[in-house]
């Protein structure tokens, strides 16, 4: 659309609406002999955009389970991530800037309203409370509805106690795998669909595993509307 629009404007708008003046000449004369050049350069990123996304697609389709990502660098499985996100309708914005630990990974919009993602692709390691307390200060200070962070391995007690009545998701490994089936088998041919993947009847979302922290039912499984805190549909595991 930018190439086409550049095009146009050079080629046939700029000759017609510059005046037939001296000094104005070389402008008139050089718009249509630039045009050609200035539209292909607008059409360059196109193929490695493409690519680039067909990659980070095949990428959450032939890692289908927890230990397939595990060996993943850093910076793939941010875009794993991203990719689970975005096929869940979100529109996604990846922070290609941060290093492993740098801010936000991952900006997310639905609906107009921002969300925010933390990525930690721990193996054992438990995520502390530190970074859900630094991600809920940046939450509330870019004014997002929600937030998440997501690792591939656990939580500790004062994390979960610290998210428990906060606009955070802590999405655990258990969790995660949970989510990378769903992206799965929504690409998948109907027949290969389960049961446990039906659509929050809500609000039409994925349901994500999680397991209740408190009450009487703590410790129990259950399926949860992927847009928690917005919609607070469950079902049992």
């Amino acid at each position: 659309m930018v190439a086409a629009a550049a095009f146009i404007g050079l080629k046939y708008v700029v000759p017609a609406i510059i005046p037939e003046h001296p000094l104005l000449l070389a402008m008139k004369t050089a718009g249509p002999a630039v045009a050609p050049f200035l539209a292909t350069l607008f059409l360059t990123p196109m193929p490695f955009a493409y690519l680039n996304g067909h990659r980070k697609r095949k990428l959450v389709d032939t890692h289908r389970r927890l230990n397939d990502i595990r060996g993943l660098p850093w910076r793939e499985f941010e875009e794993y991530i991203a990719e689970i996100y975005r096929r869940r309708g979100y529109t996604v914005r990846e922070n290609l800037a941060g290093g492993p630990d740098g801010g936000i990974d991952i900006h997310l919009e639905q609906d107009g309203k921002p969300h925010l993602v933390q990525c930690k692709h721990w193996k054992s390691k438990k995520v502390g409370v530190s970074v859900v307390r630094e991600l809920y200060g940046v939450m509330v200070s870019e004014g997002a509805l929600s937030a998440s962070v997501v690792t591939t391995g656990l939580f500790t007690g004062e994390a979960c106690q610290f998210a428990a009545d906060k606009a955070i998701d802590l999405i655990d490994g258990n969790q995660l795998e949970g989510l990378m089936g769903a992206a799965t088998r929504r690409h998948a041919q109907p027949k290969q669909a389960e049961s446990t993947t039906i659509d929050c009847p809500r609000c039409g979302s994925l349901p994500v595993r999680r397991k209740a922290r408190r009450g009487k039912q703590a410790g129990q499984a259950f399926w949860g509307c992927s847009s928690f805190p917005q919609c607070r549909y469950t079902r049992d595991a």
